[in-house]
C-alpha cells in the first residue's frame, strides 16, 4: 500500500509509528510530500532521521520541500530507475528516495506525477540566523521545461507536489507578520498552469500544514491518505 503524508520536518516519530501501526512491509511506500528533515541540518540531525528511516521496512519516497537541499548537490547521492523514473538514493540509505522532478512513477498500477518545490516565506530569517536556505529551493527554468515535456507525453493519475496552484493557496494558513507582497508566487502560478493542461485525479501537497480538501487538491501535514484512496477516486471518476 502507499501512504501519503506531509512535511515532517526532520520528525520521524509519527513514520516511525505508522510503520509500526500498519505493520507495513517491504511492499509498502511511504511518500512524504516535502520538508522531509534528512537534508537540511547537514549535521547529525540529519543522520539521526536517516538513521531511523533505514530502519524501517517500507521504501520512503520524499518530494523536494522548500527546507532542503536538492540531493543532486550532495556528492553521497546516486541516481538510479525506480519504478519507470529516476530517482536519487544513498547506498548507505536504499530505502529513502527522493524523486526527480517531472518523473512519472508507476507504484501499486497508480502513476504518479512529481513537481517538487516552494519559495520560503521564512527565507530572511533563516539567513539571518545561519539557518539552511538555497537558491534553487523553487523548480528552475530546465526543471519546468522538463515537467512540460512530460505532461505532453506522458499519462498520469495523481500528482504530487509541495505547493499547490495559486488558485487552491489555503489563506487561512498565511502566518502574520509576514508582507504577503513580498512573497514570490511565481512557481504556484506556474502551477496554475500546469494544473489547467493536464488530466488528474488526485492532487497531493503539502507547504501549507494543513489538512485540507478543495475539488481534487489535497493537503496534507500530519494527515495521511492511502492508495485505497486513491483507488476509490479513480474508480469514482470512471
Amino acid at each position: 500500500m502507499i501512504f501519503y503524508t506531509g512535511d515532517i520536518h526532520g520528525g520521524k516519530f509519527e513514520i516511525v509509528r505508522l510503520c509500526k501501526r500498519n505493520h507495513l512491509t517491504r511492499e509498502d511506500t511511504i511518500v512524504i510530500l516535502g520538508d522531509v528533515g534528512a537534508n537540511y541540518y547537514r549535521n547529525e540531525k540529519d543522520q539521526e532521521l536517516k538513521n531511523a528511516f533505514s530502519h524501517l521496512k517500507p521504501t520512503i519516497l520524499c518530494i523536494h520541500g522548500n527546507h532542503e537541499i536538492r540531493p543532486s548537490n550532495i556528492p553521497t547521492y546516486r541516481t538510479k530507475e525506480w519504478n519507470g523514473g529516476i530517482v536519487w538514493y544513498e547506498e548507505a540509505y536504499p530505502n529513502i528516495l527522493f524523486a526527480k522532478d517531472g518523473e512519472v512513477y508507476e507504484i501499486e498500477g497508480i502513476k504518479h506525477l512529481v513537481i517538487g518545490g516552494a519559495y520560503s516565506v521564512d527565507k530572511f530569517y533563516r539567513i539571518r540566523n545561519g539557518y539552511g536556505w538555497w537558491e534553487d529551493e523553487q523548480p528552475s527554468k530546465e526543471i519546468k521545461q522538463y515537467v512540460e515535456k512530460q505532461i505532453q507525453e506522458k499519462k498520469f493519475d495523481v500528482i504530487l507536489s509541495h505547493t499547490c496552484p495559486f488558485k487552491y493557496e489555503p489563506v487561512e494558513t498565511f502566518l502574520p507578520g509576514i508582507d504577503q507582497s513580498t512573497v514570490d508566487i511565481s512557481t504556484e502560478k506556474w502551477l496554475d498552469e500546469i494544473e489547467e493542461k493536464v488530466q488528474y485525479k488526485a492532487w497531493f501537497c503539502g507547504h501549507w500544514h494543513i489538512n485540507k480538501r478543495i475539488d481534487k487538491m489535497h493537503f496534507l501535514f500530519h494527515g495521511i491518505e492511502t492508495s485505497d484512496d486513491v483507488q476509490r477516486i479513480i474508480e469514482n471518476a470512471e
